[in-house]
């Protein structure tokens, strides 16, 4: 069965394995091109200067004089300590001291491949790339070892940065200084042997990550640091719409009277990425944010400035009544005529989303500057090689003679994926013919935030006389990021239309419902109204709220357990008995966490008054790579004032093999945590064409006080890893909502939750 999963062919792994791995130094001089990379014009990051003699096993890292491995990193650090995730596997593979690894951050050089920090694909991605090329050098370094020592290879292994053969041994450092020189072809790349888990030293082991001592000591450089001698400053001032537009005048007389302010821009962009946008330039940012009070500006806005989120919504559920509308994705069985018709049971259940944004800490901003005919771009950002041709076409310059400087980011959360905000500060380099350094306010921020799309969902489920499902169908509208940003990545549908994969993802799932029947639908006024963004678990942030709460609806109206229900439909059965090597077990290994999850939190125990426990699950980010997880909240309703307190969430999570242990807890805790923002404390609306909460003053997202107890557990495995960034935030929203019902039997069918809305279902 054919089915849409993350195409391997585009991802820098795979490309690199066709070309094959070339290991050389001779002597002391270093003879690998890839490693122009380590050079010191890199942006700020773990960089550390690389020895002069390098044994360099493959464009992912080279080993010193001195023994220190520093591995180079294509993922943006976000808090996540991507980097010490990434090391650790590679550094497992060569047999190294993990003292003696160093990361590093790299530009956006093209032979990285494809540059992008989303999805949950980190560690996924890189796994079998990290692994092969540690093996490759700990191979070549056994190789050397042994003729260094007069022994036969085969009497050598690797440990702790050393080869050893019986009592005989030599350092990593020296078998560098000694030369090294091996190519291996991609055949016997792919042949190398790999570890086996029982023999990991470093993934899955409490290791402490490469990067705290810079972000505690405040070394640690942002985009919002990049700084370059003779640079101004810029604050944008934004259109009244997003797309569409234009500046007619502009009155800077009251402005300058600011000291400090320089002039105001008018940006000319033929990539359309910011029309209609103004540049206050300035000595200072004071002088900039101070100077854009004062400019006045007409403009002819774009033909979305009126439009409202009830808009959008409306626009949406139309959409949606044309059956003749979207894509029909690839789930099998795609026709449920029949089982409608012979339904003894139906349930039907329109389930809706709230715009959300962002509301990363640090504001997006850009240092721009041409150099010696290149011009760089120094700024925090997750897909480097979206952004690319965008600043090729806006800037009217080959790609090959922009860079991208990559800095840590002070959040992304998917925002940082679209790049947009690189374009204005190159197009004010260029028309300056100085460095720009370009930060938004925070209501800058929020006005050109890429929000995640309203959506609207309708879901179907049909069942025979003895109450098994026989078919179901779930229909999304909603704006499309891909399709604005990046259509590349659209596949076709079986009926030949293509659709955004991240707009529908979670919606294909692993439950046995008979024929299924999934549509995803582009709202074309959402997407003209604002430019729609990946945003923490991007589609399966919405598609499983309807899906899990529907799927609970659908249990309570068959007279059966929701538990026992969901446990019944994963079954592993036809196309959901999953496949090597990202979804060995399918269905069951779904099934496993649920029913662990469902112990742990004491399903079916008594509980105070207007107090339940509501439970949903997911696979994750895509069917290609899915992570088993499972949540079960337990919340207390005020039916006084509709107030909904979620006292514990408890999640257990198959993620296959646990690389980085703190950090996999951490980056559950965070989705747990942002699933629970999301589901009863976050979201805004379009008025006028613009987002209504421009701050965190109206948008108000969890607090500290409002944290539950968390209970998170993993699944012990050796399968493949997979992502762990996001699938937890799928599921706490429809498990709080799940939990709501149990309590006062009210059931919520849209997020975010709001007091109001609990009073009105009660």
């Amino acid at each position: 069965m054919s089915r849409f999963t993350r195409t391997t062919d585009l991802s820098a792994p795979t490309a690199l394995s066709r070309r094959g791995f070339l290991i050389t130094t001779a002597g002391g001089g270093l003879a690998f091109s890839f490693l122009t990379a380590c050079g010191a014009k890199d942006a700020p990051g773990d960089a550390t200067k690389i020895d002069a003699e390098l044994y360099a096993p493959s464009l992912w890292y080279a080993i010193g004089a001195d023994g220190i491995a520093t591995i180079n990193i294509i993922r943006a650090e976000m808090g996540q300590h991507v980097g010490t995730a990434l090391a650790r596997i590679l550094a497992d593979e060569l047999e190294i001291p993990w003292d003696n690894v160093r990361i590093k951050q790299v530009d956006s050089d093209p032979k990285w491949g494809l540059m992008v920090t989303g999805g949950s694909w980190s560690v996924w991605q890189t796994f079998p790339i990290y692994s092969q090329a540690g093996a490759a050098g700990r191979t070549a370094l056994i190789e050397a070892g042994a003729a260094a020592l007069g022994v036969d290879a085969a009497t050598c292994t690797a440990r702790n940065g050393e080869v050893i053969s019986g009592s005989k041994t030599i350092s990593y450092a020296d078998i560098v200084k000694k030369g090294v020189n091996k190519t291996f072809t991609p055949e016997e790349l792919a042949a190398l042997p790999v570890k086996p888990a029982a023999e990991r030293r470093l993934i899955g082991k409490p290791v402490m990550a490469r990067d705290i001592r810079e972000k505690t000591n405040g070394t640690a450089l942002y985009g919002i640091d990049a700084k370059v001698d003779g640079m101004v400053y810029a604050r944008p001032i934004m259109p009244p719409t997003r797309n569409g537009s234009k500046v007619n005048s502009v009155d800077d007389s009251a402005a300058k009277s600011v000291k400090g302010y320089r002039q105001s821009l008018v940006i000319d962009d033929p990539s359309g990425t910011v029309t209609g946008w103004v540049m206050v330039i300035a000595d200072t940012y004071p002088a900039a944010i101070k100077a854009v009070d004062l400019v006045k500006v007409d403009w002819t806005p774009g033909p979305t400035s009126k439009v409202s989120e009830k808009q959008i919504q409306d626009h949406a559920g139309s959409l949606l009544d044309d059956p003749s509308n979207g894509a029909i994705l690839d789930t099998g069985v795609t026709d449920t005529t029949a089982a409608f018709a012979t339904a003894t049971t139906k349930v039907e259940a329109t389930y809706t989303t709230g715009t959300a944004l962002h509301m990363h800490l640090e504001p997006v901003n850009a240092l721009a500057f041409e150099k010696d005919g290149i011009m760089e771009i120094h700024t925090g950002n997750q897909w480097q090689s979206l952004v690319l041709p965008w600043l090729a076409e806006a800037l009217g310059m080959p790609e090959d003679k922009i860079v991208m400087r990559t800095y840590r980011l002070g959040g992304g959360f998917g925002r940082r994926l679209n790049g947009d905000y690189a374009v204005p500060a190159a197009l004010a380099a260029k028309a300056l013919g100085k460095p720009v350094k370009m930060v938004l306010t925070r209501e800058d921020d929020t006005r050109m935030d890429s929000v995640r799309s309203p959506s609207v969902q309708r879901l179907r489920l049909a069942a025979d006389a003895d109450g098994k499902v026989t078919g179901m169908e779930q229909h999304v509208a909603a704006g499309w990021p891909t399709q604005v940003m990046a259509p590349f990545f659209m596949p076709n549908g079986v009926n030949g239309v293509a659709y955004d994969p991240f707009a529908i993802s979670g919606a294909d799932h692993w439950y046995t419902v008979g024929a299924h029947r999934v549509r995803a639908v582009s709202n074309d006024l959402a997407n003209s109204t604002f430019r729609p963004g990946w945003l923490r678990s991007v589609g399966p942030g919405f598609t499983n709220w309807a899906l899990e709460s529907f799927m609970d609806e659908a249990a309570h109206t068959l007279g059966k357990d929701p538990v026992g229900f969901r446990l019944a439909l994963l079954d592993g059965a036809g196309i959901n008995a999953g496949s090597a090597p990202n979804a060995v077990g399918g269905a069951l290994r779904q099934a496993e966490v649920v029913r662990r999850c469902a112990a742990k939190a004491g399903w079916g125990k008594s509980l105070p008054a207007d107090s339940g426990i509501g439970l949903a699950t997911s696979f994750g980010q895509e069917r290609g790579m899915p992570t088993w997880v499972a949540c079960a909240a337990q919340v207390h309703v005020d039916r006084a004032s509709g107030r909904v307190t979620v006292e514990k969430l408890t999640l257990v999570a198959d993620a296959g093999t646990i690389v980085d242990p703190d950090g996999a807890l951490a980056q559950m805790q965070g989705a747990a945590l942002w699933g629970l923002s999301l589901a009863l404390h976050e979201g805004t609306e379009f008025v006028n064409g613009q987002v209504k909460d421009l701050n965190l003053g109206p948008y108000t997202p969890l607090r500290l006080a409002d944290v539950p107890e968390l209970d998170i557990s993993f699944v012990e495995s050796t399968e493949v890893p997979v992502g762990l960034g996001e699938p937890a935030t799928t599921v706490v929203g429809p498990a709080i909502g799940n939990a709501i019902f149990n309590a006062v039997g009210a059931r919520l069918r849209h997020i975010p939750i709001t007091p109001k809305a609990v009073l009105a279902a009660l």
